[in-house]
């Protein structure tokens, strides 16, 4: 199915041919020429549907989080970002232009302010419902990025990077920033072998609190963490499996006793400030029992580091984990 794009004003020149006579000389001006308008571009999304586009979109609508940064990361200051407030709570990498406007929440975007806001495209992810898609489509030309694969998690999120840099004309700069985060991939990897970490084992997971129960989500393989880890010449010690989508687990405390002598890395990004882990188990038998915490091997990693982000988010990641991993 093909969507066409609302037109967006173009400035037109009316040109007309002055005739005037001067003093000693007759003068004719050349016509001014009309603006050419931006030629009208297609793009396939995720779900194979193509999306043609009077010209690259400039007032974009993003619903998840994943697409705004990959967004202001492009130069695409979005015009509408659904649950403003979390973004700017757990992704600081690509931080937001004032008075972006809340759309909603990221499940269920509200229609009519999407709808004020008169975006010439919208960006959504397949995690959000296909009632909620076919609506968003009826408001503008609409593309669905896929939100993460297990199988390919770093290539689907530069696959990602691409598509959004086509629809809103930004190619050189999608270029650009894979090129870093991948040139940055291979500095870490550099500087963690030359601190002789190549081939250790680090486990990675977040965590919440309820009470005085601790959930612990493992990123194992098939994690965007974790490939990044594999990438930076770490080895992950979980052996669990995890979903086809994120490549995520779950279990409690005592699932960290079967990491054994690993370092354990963790976001908490919690933005009342506690800390799951140092905090939620610090009077835990099982806890202060485990290698990794007698050794102070656990290492928290800054707040604001997107786990499911793109390129930016994947950048200051592998900053913090070097950092972490080497002081």
């Amino acid at each position: 199915m093909t969507t066409k794009l609302r037109a967006w004003p173009a400035i037109s020149v009316i040109a007309a041919t002055l005739a005037a006579t001067l003093v000693g000389c007759g003068t004719t001006e050349a016509p001014e020429k009309t603006a050419a308008a931006a030629p009208a571009l297609t793009v396939t999304d995720s779900r194979g549907e193509k999306v043609t586009l009077d010209g690259p979109a400039q007032r974009v609508v993003g619903t998840e989080w994943n697409v705004v940064e990959s967004l202001v990361t492009l130069g695409v200051d979005p015009v509408g970002v659904a649950d403003v407030k979390g973004y700017q709570d757990y992704d600081t990498a690509a931080p937001l232009a004032d008075g972006t406007k809340d759309i909603g929440t990221r499940g269920e975007p509200s229609l009519d302010t999407v709808a004020a806001l008169k975006p010439d495209l919208i960006v959504a992810t397949d995690d959000l419902t296909d009632a909620a898609i076919g609506q968003l489509s009826e408001l503008a030309p609409l593309i669905v990025v896929r939100a993460a694969d297990a199988s390919r998690q770093i290539d689907q999120m530069t696959d990602n990077v691409k598509l959004i840099a086509r629809a809103t004309g930004t190619e050189a700069k999608a270029e650009e920033t894979i090129a870093a985060f991948r040139q940055k991939l291979a500095e870490g990897k550099k500087e963690l072998a030359a601190a002789g970490l190549a081939g250790q084992k680090v486990a990675f997971a977040d965590g919440w609190q309820e009470g005085s129960q601790v959930s612990v989500r493992p990123f194992v393989k098939g994690s965007l963490l974790t490939d990044i880890n594999t990438e930076l010449g770490l080895v992950s010690p979980w052996t669990m499996k995890g979903d086809k989508g994120y490549g995520l687990a779950a279990t409690d405390v005592e699932g960290l006793t079967k990491i054994g002598d690993s370092r354990f890395v963790y976001i908490a990004n919690d933005a009342d400030g506690g800390d799951p882990f140092a905090g939620g188990l610090k009077d835990n038998a099982v806890w202060k029992s485990l290698p990794f915490v007698k050794k102070g091997d656990a290492h928290r990693l800054p707040d604001g580091i997107w786990m499911f982000g793109g390129t930016a988010s994947m950048t200051r990641y592998i900053d913090a984990l070097v950092d972490a991993l080497t002081k």
